[in-house]
């Protein structure tokens, strides 16, 4: 009998764990959305690490914008406005965005997250839950100076710096619209596009809140990218 090496053990070991680690690069060089080392682009479907690069992007708006440019998205970035609380520093707007009235400044992690979720989460859930494209999303505005739920005192909202978006409903390509306030509640496809539409937002948003959350988001969405801890807020 031939005796073996006394190395065989811990060098197959060691080409074992290297070929895994090869095969694991491979893996995500195939798909960028689970590298955390990967560069996000909006192009991509969400993944393991996007929300992890999308919570980065909440204070480097340099490095949002950069974001955007990869990922083909127009947008203008504003002069900074407003003063105190409800100083606005990072304004920015995207160019084309489907969003009625047109899209509103907001900072450029809000924008982000709005790309990722049109592209990746609303669009297919439209187009396998109600056979249609969406051409058109309703949003109530983004900024408003005010404290939350307009209270003369306590915290401030996101929206007094643009931090946020509140959606209201969406218009199909047939011509179909879907609204936050009458559809939500049900058992038909509009229900479950609804409530599909707030599950994608969960994987971009820092908040999401919706009519489960209380009535006053009855007839819409609240999104913002307010750090919320691990995980965030989606109800």
């Amino acid at each position: 009998m031939k005796p073996s090496l006394p190395f065989d053990g811990p060098v197959i070991t060691l080409f074992i764990l290297g070929a895994l680690f090869l095969a694991v690069r491979g893996w995500l060089a195939e798909n960028p959305q689970h590298d955390p080392w990967a560069p996000l682009n909006l192009n991509d479907p969400p993944g393991w690490a996007t929300a992890r690069k999308l919570t980065a992007l909440r204070q480097d708006p340099e490095e949002c914008r950069a974001v955007l440019a990869r990922s083909g998205v127009a947008f203008t970035a504003l002069p900074s406005a407003g003063e105190g609380e409800c100083r606005r520093g990072d304004r920015t707007v995207l160019g084309d965005a489907p969003l009625s009235p047109n899209p509103p400044p907001t900072t450029c992690a809000v924008g982000a997250a709005l790309v990722l979720w049109l592209r990746q989460g609303v669009q297919p859930a439209a187009e396998e839950e109600l056979g249609t494209a969406v051409s058109r999303v309703e949003h109530f505005g983004a900024y408003s100076c005010r404290r939350l739920y307009g209270r003369s005192e306590g915290g401030w909202s996101e929206h007094a710096t643009g931090n946020a978006i509140d959606i209201a409903a969406f218009v199909l390509s047939d011509g179909r619209r879907i609204s936050v306030l009458r559809d939500w509640d049900g058992e038909d496809e509009e229900a479950a596009f609804l409530h599909r539409a707030r599950d994608e937002a969960c994987r971009v948003f820092g908040t999401v809140l919706s009519p489960d959350y209380n009535a006053a988001h009855a007839d819409h969405f609240h999104f913002d990218q307010a750090a919320r801890g691990f995980g965030g807020v989606c109800r």
